[in-house]
């Protein structure tokens, strides 16, 4: 077997990257064959100068074998058939080969639906439904959304193997600002047209047609990395029957008051022209003046910001002015009033006074207003802009002031803004305005000034605060609802960090705007109802009706308008995705029919997504579960951390650090990296910029791993915390993991030969021997752990118990020590059981990491023999193991541990003196009855001992022969290694020296402690006993190495 330094830890360092090609690729196969040709012919060439042995031929004839080996693999099996592993392993891992054809096989055979028991119910052992997050069909997944397919698959195949009735639902978002803003920067970039040339309707036939090609990829991606979704009820949030409960969505919402029309500020996205929610807006912190670049200009324009600039405004009728400040300067074309503190001395004698605007033709009023103005913040005068900024806009309504909006929706500036002004776009127009004002001598200054700007978190375009009429959802008493049920324990928040952060947020909601400018999404179900003869106003809710259809909204039409004619107008905006998507739990289950699988499956046992969007999304479905169903929607919410880059950069297409998951589980030479970047919509800076990065990343392209590695790193790095810095070299060495497994089953089937049939049940015979009680023991301890921690979602100390226990246990140890029990000389009881305990440790084993490695456990699990009356058709369905009792071993753990220690001892002490062969070793034991176990264990210490000759065990320290050098494992058993005639006795006495002054300075230590005047009355019996191990252990030392040397002196 290999050494465990093949395989790095989940919490530890990856081994380094071969330098080896990716085998499955036909460039780099060719220059493998190349490599190797020319090694062959320089071997060859080295055979016949020196007339050597025909080594050239062997290498030559090696090497001709391995680039056979690398052939790319071809799958063979039809889809939906199962796998044929009639044909011996092959000789290496291949992931490619092992992860094909299973999964279509899993889905032919329906092992994804949910299994009911007899009686069309849930079955006793419980149900378990996860909705999966729906992707958006923007793009194709990224290693994100692997991380959430890997920690939800795990959790969903650990239940399912529990015997649960389980139902994983797959769904599809369809992410109604991003397609369309991604489909309409693609439509322009082939085409040259705007969906303004297309047409409201041929536009969306485009974008249906974008939507349907990457649903198709996504779910082969899905396929890959072996999500096992119930493909029968995938959802898509536009589907009719999604789209049924969005409409009803709306009207009971708008029935009962909870939505409703409003003309307010929103923030607005000049880039994408639409409204946006809070949440999709991102704040940018500047420390001072700071030039920036603005979508939609030229990129060779910089706009300032982080400045403050005042200047004055004259008093009506007067020589005095007054002096204000403002970060946006253009905003001043709608200022409609001047605020200062009633209390302010300065200014009392202007109060109901007017100042003039100097540019159009308005009267500003003087107001007071103790809220809004901080006298001892600038000049204690605020200009008020009530109808782009929302703190002016509060002000604006206590006074009933005039709301004036200088801005169009493309961002250029209307009549409002004054002659002067009109048609400039928003940053140009700041430009003109301050320029202006030094023209009228009444600019002031410009100051630095840090602050933070807000921008939208899909274009990067600067946001707007701008008046409009739109569709709001009164969130408060929403919020209350989901308080008091989270509070009274409905709901379990992990980790407990984005619990704090839940409460937070909720208590300070604000009223949600669900109205965006699109086309792409779901219409709003609202209606204006245009009277004949009647003047109306669309910015209020006063003429508008809601309807599920147009019937519904015709009847409710004619009762508002009684007698006079009217035509219905539908509202042209469409609905704010997340509105869709809060309805995501129970909407894909049939809600708002009371379908069998709404009976069933709602409400859900948990979602699982990220705290990055705790409360765009799982906040929202709360509410809204709450309010339409009466019911929380799922029982816990469990949040996984954010995928960052090795550096910690979040992942940006435009640093080239966005990692494709199919990438990693086949790779992909740098060329094909690079090549994939031309596919979206970088432009060419920002595609040589994502070269460079992918360049200095990954040097050689992303090795090939597989689907199980990468499932399994990213399960390992889950241990609650809010970031992964993900390195690709750490998932490669997983693959060296599947390839240990891989080996370690292979060479195992080697010992259950045709003759052997496992034992009906994993029970014990009480035939086994102390190493196979002892790997019994801690395969009981590992199941037990893995059980435990994914019950608490700690997915890296999940990964970690079972990866110990197949490197480090199985693999290490067991393999290794039962050889010698399959040897023809042992007896038939002493093979027969050592590989019913092999047979255990592999079913069980597999099983344990199925959850998390789907592929190659299923691969290997498929090869194994089954037990009599065992017909489970796939590892899937067979029973996860849980702690048994008749697993429990604690003396043979005990007894087996100290023979352990033995070893690592023995190999330290070894190593020490560069013993590789012919070791032999005397174990100086004092006590009869680990002398005894020592001595029935020998078999076992040698062969785990790599180079050992022989071990003994002595009685009398006499016995050890002259020319050993000494370790002590405990304060009765002493290690020596035969040395005579490899070392030089100066040196070694010179070695015993320091260790002895070392020994007896720690044993001072000791005595010291333990000779302290109240060391019996203030120190703990448990501590006391310690202190006493260590002291006799040390006094044993400190003895052994004294008579090492006065022995090695004598020999001098």
């Amino acid at each position: 077997m290999s050494t465990p330094s093949e395989t790095p830890t989940p919490s530890g360092v990856a081994t380094p990257a071969s330098d080896a090609p990716n085998p499955n690729s036909k460039s780099a196969a060719k220059k493998e064959a190349k490599r190797l040709e020319k090694e062959a012919k320089l071997a060859a060439k080295a055979a016949k100068v020196t007339s050597s042995t025909p080594a050239g031929e062997k290498k030559a004839k090696a090497e001709k074998e391995k680039k056979e080996e690398e052939a790319p693999f071809v799958n063979t099996t039809p889809k939906g058939e199962k796998k044929d592993l009639s044909q011996p392993m092959s000789s290496g891992y291949n992931p490619i080969a092992v992860e094909s054809a299973w999964y279509d096989w899993w889905h032919a055979e329906g092992f994804f639906k949910p299994e009911l028991g007899p009686d069309g119910h849930p079955k006793p052992e419980g149900l378990f439904v996860i909705p999966a997050p729906p992707p958006n069909v923007t793009g194709t997944l990224h290693i994100g959304h692997a991380l959430t397919t890997a920690i939800q698959d795990g959790l969903v195949r650990w239940n399912r193997m529990l015997g649960k009735t389980v139902l994983f639902i797959p769904g599809f978002d369809h992410a109604g600002i991003s397609t369309q803003s991604v489909v309409e920067k693609r439509l322009y970039k082939t085409s040259g047209k705007t969906r303004h040339d297309l047409g409201r309707e041929r536009f969306l036939e485009t974008v249906m047609d974008w939507k349907n090609d990457y649903q198709e990829r996504i779910t082969n991606q899905l396929h890959r990395l072996g999500g096992s979704y119930d493909w029968s009820r995938v959802a898509f949030t536009m589907n009719p029957q999604l789209s049924k409960a969005v409409v009803e969505n709306f009207c009971r919402l708008h029935e009962d008051g909870t939505i409703y029309r409003a003309n307010r500020l929103v923030n607005w996205c000049v880039k994408l022209n639409t409204t946006l929610s809070n949440l999709e807006v991102d704040q940018k912190q500047l420390t001072g003046r700071t030039l920036l670049n603005v979508p939609g200009y030229d990129v060779k324009e910089k706009f300032e910001f982080g400045v403050i600039t005042s200047f004055a405004y004259q008093i009506e009728n007067s020589d005095e002015k007054i002096i204000v400040a403002t970060t946006r300067p253009e905003t001043m074309l709608g200022d409609t009033a001047i605020a200062v503190h009633p209390n302010d001395s300065r200014y009392t004698h202007l109060h109901g006074k007017f100042a003039v605007h100097p540019f159009v033709n308005r009267r500003i009023p003087i107001v007071t207003d103790d809220i809004a103005v901080d006298m001892e913040f600038g000049t204690g005068a605020v200009k008020i802009t009530p109808a782009h900024d929302p703190n002016d806009y509060e002000v604006g309504t206590r006074h009933q002031l005039e709301f004036i909006n200088i801005l169009n929706d493309d961002g250029t500036f209307n009549a409002n803004a004054g002659e002067k002004f009109q048609g400039m776009k928003r940053f140009h127009a700041r430009v003109a305005v301050v320029q202006a004002l030094k023209d009228q001598g009444l600019y002031i200054e410009t100051k630095d000034n840090p602050m933070q700007i807000p921008l939208c978190s899909k274009s990067g375009d600067i946001i707007e605060p701008l008046l409009k009429p739109q569709w709001w959802v009164n969130c408060k008493p929403l919020a209350e609802e989901a308080i008091k049920h989270t509070r009274a324990g409905e709901l379990v928040i992990t980790p407990k960090q984005s619990e704090a952060e839940w409460y937070r947020w909720l208590e300070n909601i604000q009223d949600w705007c669900i109205s965006r400018q699109l086309w792409w999404g779901h219409r709003v179900p609202a209606y204006f109802v245009r009277i004949e003869g009647k003047e109306q106003d669309t910015s209020d809710g006063k003429s508008w009706v809601v309807g599920r259809d147009l019937e519904e909204a015709t009847a409710r039409a004619k009762k508002l308008a009684g007698d006079a004619k009217f035509t219905l107008e539908q509202d042209e905006d469409v609905l704010d995705t997340w509105f869709s998507s809060a309805l995501w739990p129970f909407s894909i289950t049939g809600w708002p029919d009371k379908t069998a699988d709404y009976e069933t499956f709602y409400p859900s046992s948990m979602l699982e997504t990220g705290w990055d969007i705790l409360f765009f999304w799982v906040a929202r479905m709360v509410m809204l579960g709450l309010r339409l169903t009466d019911k929380m929607p799922f029982q816990e919410v469990l949040c996984h951390a954010m995928i960052r880059d090795a550096h910690g950069r979040k992942m940006s297409k435009s640093l080239g650090n966005v990692i494709d998951p199919i990438d990693v589980i086949q790779g992909l030479p740098l060329e094909q990296l690079h090549e994939k970047l031309y596919e979206g919509n970088l432009e060419e800076k920002e595609i040589v910029k994502a070269k460079a990065g992918q360049k200095k990343d990954f040097p050689k392209g992303i090795p090939q791993c597989g689907t199980d590695a990468l499932r399994f790193a990213l399960c390992a790095y889950s241990g609650g915390g809010r970031d992964i810095n993900l390195e690709i070299l750490r998932v490669e060495g997983y693959r060296k993991f599947c390839n240990k497994i891989f080996n370690a089953t292979k060479f195992a089937m080697l010992k259950l030969d045709e003759s052997f049939k496992p034992e009906p049940t994993p029970k014990p015979t009480g035939n086994e021997s102390l190493v196979e009680q002892w790997i019994l023991h801690k395969l009981n301890i590992a199941a037990d752990e893995v059980n435990r921690q994914l019950t608490d979602r700690n997915f890296m100390a999940a990964t970690n118990a079972a990866y110990n226990f197949w490197l480090y246990e199985l693999c290490d140890v067991y393999i290794e020590a039962m050889k010698p029990m399959t040897d023809p000389s042992a007896s038939s009881t002493t093979r027969t059981s050592s590989q019913q305990t092999l047979y255990t440790c592999l079913d069980h084993g597999l099983r344990l990491l199925h959850p998390f490695m789907p592929f190659v456990t299923e691969e290997l699990w498929q090869r194994l023999p089954r037990r009599p009356n065992d017909s489970t058709p796939s590892i899937m369905l067979a029973k996860y193991p849980v702690f048994e009792k008749h697993f429990v071993f604690d003396d043979a753990d005990k007894q087996f541990d100290l023979i352990f220690n033995a070893i690592r001892t023995s190999r330290s002490l070894a190593a020490s003196y560069n013993l590789q062969s012919d070791i032999q070793l005397f174990v100086h034991a004092q006590d009869d009855a680990e002398a005894a176990l020592i001595k029935s264990q020998i078999p076992t210490i040698t062969t785990l001992i790599k180079g050992c000759k022989s071990a003994e065990v002595v009685r009398e320290v006499g016995q050890v022969p002259p020319g050993c050098g000494s370790m002590v494992l405990t304060r009765t058993i002493v290690i020596h290694a035969l040395v005579r005639g490899l070392i030089d006795l100066d040196v070694e006495i010179a070695r015993c020296d320091k260790k002895l002054n070392l020994a007896k300075l720690s044993l001072d230590k000791v005595k010291k402690v333990e000779a302290q005047a109240d060391y019996e009355e203030t120190v703990p019996s448990n501590v006391r006993l310690l202190n006493e191990e260590k002291r006799k252990t040390l006094e044993a030392e400190v003895e052994t190495l004294e008579l090492s040397k006065e022995m090695f002196a004598k020999l001098k």
